[in-house]
């Protein structure tokens, strides 16, 4: 097992509550860069970032101890969710989340986070928007969200990005971590779990993050068990009929819903604006086009 723990000085200033950063990450040589520089290049916000690698043989590892402004493990886990609960465990921000390893967080996300937790003492579970980008870091889909919906989370499905959530330290405190039986909805089990029990969540309408949608993602390469684990899920939450055509109609109303309240709240227009920009660079990192496409984002 390798572990490098940062000496990087941790702490908060302001009253603005703290973030830790958690990315799962296994043979991740391609994207990591990306993931760690998003992180250390946040500004107006205090944030630890902690890589829980699976032991990974392509160079990733490399890449990692070139960062001493991050604290990085490898060794054997039992997958992303086994990943990013050691993480939780080691963190010591005042709110949690994770990144993955092929995903980026966009100038300005992390600041915007914490301001809304500072604003919103009651929530325990604060998210906002993500880009959908290619390999590249090119916008690939037009979609943002919505106030907090319980009913559409469980018969629409899991619109709220991961990439782009926090959860208060009293939550993974109390033990509320991710269930390691969970490999590809294991983010739709805990915040179905988590609103069942009573838990308040808080959307920020503004863009977080950048999820890389390809076909190295896991949702993707396992779309059987994704299935399998949404079902799962929707009858331990929630109360499903047990006909395929009654739950594709709460399906499709349920989606008809998230339309109305997108409308109802100006967010539609937002969305119509993303779609103008398809095709844009979102890579920040690297000067250029992407600082002024972060720029764009920011002001929709």
């Amino acid at each position: 097992m390798a572990d490098r723990s940062s000496s990087r000085p941790f702490n908060m200033s302001n009253n603005i509550p703290s973030l830790s950063v958690i990315t799962p990450s296994y043979n991740a040589v391609e994207f990591i860069e990306d993931a760690v520089g998003s992180v250390a290049r946040q500004q107006n916000v205090a944030v630890e970032h902690l890589v829980i690698d699976g032991g990974s043989s392509d160079g990733t590892l490399e890449i990692l101890a070139r960062h001493p402004e991050i604290s990085w493990l490898s060794e054997p886990d039992r997958g992303q969710s086994d990943a990013i609960n050691k993480g939780f465990r080691r963190a010591s921000g005042d709110l949690l989340g994770w990144l993955n390893a092929d995903d980026y967080y966009l100038p300005g996300g992390l600041q915007a986070i914490a301001r809304a937790a500072q604003e919103h003492p009651e929530a325990d579970v604060i998210y906002g928007d993500c880009v959908f980008v290619d390999r590249a870091g090119r916008i690939v889909r037009s979609k943002v969200e919505h106030g907090f919906d319980r009913s559409v989370l469980m018969y629409f499905g899991c619109y709220i990005p991961s990439t782009s959530t926090f959860f208060r330290r009293h939550l993974i405190d109390s033990g509320w971590l991710l269930d390691s039986d969970y490999r590809v909805c294991m983010d739709f089990e805990y915040f179905a779990r988590l609103a069942h029990a009573g838990f308040r969540f808080h959307y920020v309408p503004q863009f977080i993050a950048a999820f890389r949608w390809h076909g190295g993602n896991v949702s993707m390469r396992q779309l059987h068990r994704r299935a399998e684990e949404r079902r799962l899920v929707q009858r331990r939450f929630g109360c499903i009929p047990d006909s395929e055509p009654a739950l594709n109609w709460l399906n499709q109303l349920h989606r008809a819903k998230r339309v109305l309240r997108k409308t109802l709240s100006g967010n539609i227009v937002r969305e119509l604006r993303l779609r103008r920009m398809l095709g844009r660079d979102t890579r920040w990192l690297d000067g250029g086009a992407g600082v002024l496409t972060c720029k764009t984002l920011a002001c929709l």
